[in-house]
């Protein structure tokens, strides 16, 4: 039998195609690098093994020409080789489509999609049983029968069309090329199925004709992969599409065997294990699915209960936060367990943030942390509740909780030692119980409680509650509402001490004391509103409410031709607002007070707080004529190099200098016994040209030792505590009655020079000699201070 040119062409070109194709993935496979080549290695092989089921096929086919009919048995030998070639291809080209980037990720995910195949697979294979054997035999007498090779060649294309099928429509969009590797992947094993039915019993033109299709489907394997990296990306949706791509195929294998039961057909053995294999591989398909759903709850709840222990952790410090102690303690109180709540804040840590910056408060908050987790007990619940408050549940009796927090205040008050040098902190513990039956907002109400008076009463101390912080409270809470009218409602009233000359014991000065009478409260105490207006920002108001008082009292007083001065307490929140300087002066201008007469007294505390911002302050001050007086000198804030500094007329001192237990006498001398710590400050006051008034006098065994001391003015309960205007008005009479000798007025004394002669200043100035021109831009500092009462 001779063949016609045009079949030897086609059998060539097919050849040719296929060499070129296979060369070309060879040449891919070569140039790929990393995760992407084993894919394409495989490819490569596969389209090798279809080469050479071609190439076998081909040459079987021109070899056997003339004796076609005669050489049955060795054609049928070719046409197994040929399928078993196809067969290997086939599965070589299924596994280099499930190794592409993008189609399965996981070896889960490759399983299910290979599963997914073979039910696809087995499907298919059944159709065309059914559809090509009796009593169908689609394809009449052709229908090739009686050859292992075809079934085996049937088995591999099958199997290659069903992974395709399921890879392209699994696949997102744009899926082009994966469409068209799939397409190309079946069709090879489609051609190989061809040419080894050709061998086998159809004759030369199926086997030339699967030969063609087998060379285009390479062609169009090698251009998909050689035009993109990844051809597609598949998505495994576990739950919303998962199921139809085994319905589909039990629907067509379900019709098939109605269609053959109907056509009176009988399933052979090669039905029955189609059936089986759909039917186990839809079991394996499901089961896998099932414990990828059981796996993704599982790792559903690991995320929800770690989400949740997020919220219920200070992400800083890994303590709980303020949810995560609401937790405990709703747990605790459920379980009825008695429990201790510490409530922890640290003292100073503000300076540390504006001092040294956040990243350095971090670091302290987080050494913070793993101290109080390295200190407490098992059970226990350390947590930060925002800031630098830290809170720590106990469960137990409070006489454990007292010995734990006495040692957690000894731990945190250690230095944190930091790159740029060690951070010291205090820490102040507020302790407190269950109070009856358990309840969660009331422990930590007075756990906060305690907290806040222990930062009261000086920090660096444990507070236990007490119910009478209770009634502190709402007493403060009144204070702080009915202080906001006081003014408006005509409460407030002024105090004067009076000032005497010594030692004839005549006033000569009174300082003025705010007095706050409530109608329903009574007498409230100036240290109980005064540190509350500090703190609510009432001082500036009552201040200059004080100051118009003071003024508008003097210029009285002067009108009335009474030689005498006022002081005023300045709190240094005032001293350091922009605006007082401009307050004192228009305070003077509107009632024609001399600004001499008034003096303007500044604690010692203010101080310690920014010398060269208060020395800033205080001059711009003296500018309008006022004197300065720095009250309770020698109650351990000011230094020698300090006082020197400052810009101030007048000292105070202290009463704890001037109440000595014993006077001293001198020594080798006769005279009287006088105060030495007076002594001393009388003359250092001297030498620094400052006039100095002795506070606190309140026995006639104190005056005499501050006269003896030498100083000129004294003031204190032996002189009279604080009266009303009229009262002090009247002493001014009687001090100035016929017979009564005049008092000197304190005036300011400064040194010329070097020398130690001093020369008063002139009290004639008016308001108007004064300078205007002062600096009025300033910050602020806080003090306890203010106002007080003498």
């Amino acid at each position: 039998m001779h063949f016609p040119p045009g079949m030897v062409a086609v059998a060539a070109l097919s050849g040719l195609v296929a060499t070129a194709a296979a060369v070309l993935l060879a040449v891919v496979a070569r140039r790929r690098t990393g995760p992407r080549r084993p894919a394409h290695v495989l490819l490569a092989v596969a389209a090798g093994a279809a080469l050479l089921s071609l190439l076998v096929g081909v040459a079987t086919v021109l070899a056997a020409g003339d004796h076609w009919a005669h050489e049955q048995g060795q054609r049928t030998g070719w046409a197994t080789v040929v399928a078993i070639g196809t067969a290997v291809s086939g599965l070589a080209f299924a596994a280099g489509l499930l190794r592409l980037p993008g189609v399965a990720a996981t070896a889960p995910g490759t399983a299910r999609l290979a599963l997914d195949g073979l039910i696809m697979a087995a499907a298919l294979w059944f159709v065309g049983w059914v559809l090509f054997s009796e009593p169908t035999r689609l394809l009449g007498a052709a229908t090739p029968m009686a050859c292992p090779a075809i079934l085996v060649a049937t088995v591999s294309a099958a199997l290659g069309a069903g992974l395709a099928v399921i890879v392209v429509f699994r696949a997102a969009a744009p899926r082009r090329r994966l469409a068209a590797l799939g397409a190309g992947i079946s069709a090879v094993s489609c051609g190989g199925l061809g040419l080894a039915a050709g061998l086998c019993q159809a004759g030369p033109t199926m086997a030339l004709t699967g030969a063609a299709v087998l060379a285009a489907a390479l062609l169009t394997v090698a251009l998909a992969v050689y035009r993109a990296d990844r051809p597609g990306q598949v998505d495994l949706d576990l739950i919303g599409s998962d199921g139809e791509y085994a319905v589909a195929p039990m629907l067509a294998m379900a019709a098939s065997a109605m269609y053959h039961l109907l056509q009176d057909g009988r399933f052979t053995a090669a039905g029955i294990v189609a059936g089986s294999v759909e039917g186990f591989a839809l079991v394996a398909r499901q089961y896998l699915t099932l414990k990828d759903v059981r796996n993704y709850a599982g790792r559903l709840a690991e995320r929800e209960a770690h989400f949740r222990e997020l919220a219920h952790t200070d992400p800083l410090t890994t303590l709980a936060n303020r949810r995560g102690l609401l937790r405990a303690l709703h747990d605790s109180a459920a379980a009825g367990t008695p429990c201790v709540l510490l409530g922890l804040d640290l003292d100073g840590f503000k300076n540390v943030n504006d001092m040294r910056g956040h990243d350095v408060g971090d670091a302290v908050l987080a050494e913070v942390g793993r101290r109080l987790r390295g200190n407490l007990r098992p059970g226990d619940v350390a947590a930060r509740l925002g800031g630098d408050e830290f809170a720590v549940l106990m469960p137990g009796r409070p006489a454990d909780a007292d010995r734990v927090a006495e040692r957690l205040l000894g731990v945190l008050n250690r230095p944190y030692d930091q790159a740029e040098g060690p951070v010291f902190l205090s820490v102040s513990i507020g302790v407190a119980g269950w109070a009856g039956e358990p309840d969660v907002e009331l422990l930590l109400r007075h756990a906060d409680l305690a907290l806040r008076y222990a930062k009261q009463r000086g920090k660096n101390r444990i507070e236990r509650y007490d119910a009478t912080y209770d009634q502190l409270l709402r007493r403060r809470t009144t204070l702080e509402h009915e202080l906001r009218g006081a003014i408006e409602r005509d409460e407030l009233r002024l105090a004067f001490q009076p000032v005497a000359s010594l030692p004839s014991v005549r006033p000569v000065g009174a300082e003025a004391l705010l007095r706050w009478h409530h109608p329903e409260l009574g007498n409230v105490r100036p240290d109980e509103f005064i540190p509350l207006a500090e703190e609510c920002g009432m001082i500036s108001t009552l201040g200059a409410w004080v100051l118009h008082q003071a003024c508008y009292q003097l210029s009285r007083w002067l009108a009335d031709g009474h030689d005498v001065w006022v002081s005023v307490n300045v709190s240094p929140r005032e001293l350091h607002a922009p605006e007082y300087v401009v307050q004192v002066a228009e305070a003077l201008r509107a009632h024609h007070v001399p600004p001499q007469r008034l003096v303007l007294e500044v604690t010692e505390h203010a101080v310690a707080t920014d010398l060269d911002e208060l020395i800033r302050r205080l001059t711009a001050l003296r500018l309008t004529g006022v004197r300065i007086a720095l009250d309770d000198f020698g109650a351990g804030y000011s230094s020698l190099g300090q006082l020197r500094r400052l810009p101030i007329d007048i000292l105070k001192i202290d009463h704890s200098l001037v109440a000595e237990h014993e006077p001293v006498r001198p020594v080798g001398a006769d005279g009287p016994a006088f105060a030495p710590m007076v002594d001393i400050v009388m003359r250092l006051g001297h030498q620094l040209g400052l006039e100095v008034i002795a506070e606190g006098v309140t026995t006639p065994t104190e005056l005499a030792a501050v006269v003896a001391a030498g100083c000129r003015f004294g003031q204190g309960a032996l002189f009279g505590w604080g009266v009303p205007s009229e009262h002090l008005e009247a002493m001014l009479e009687a001090a100035t009655s016929p017979g009564a000798r005049p008092a000197p007025l304190p005036t300011p004394r400064r040194p010329l020079g070097g020398s130690g002669q001093v020369t008063p200043v002139a009290e004639s100035a008016s308001p108007a000699d004064a300078p205007r021109s002062v600096n009025q831009h300033v910050g602020s500092v806080d003090s306890s201070r203010e106002m007080r009462q003498a």
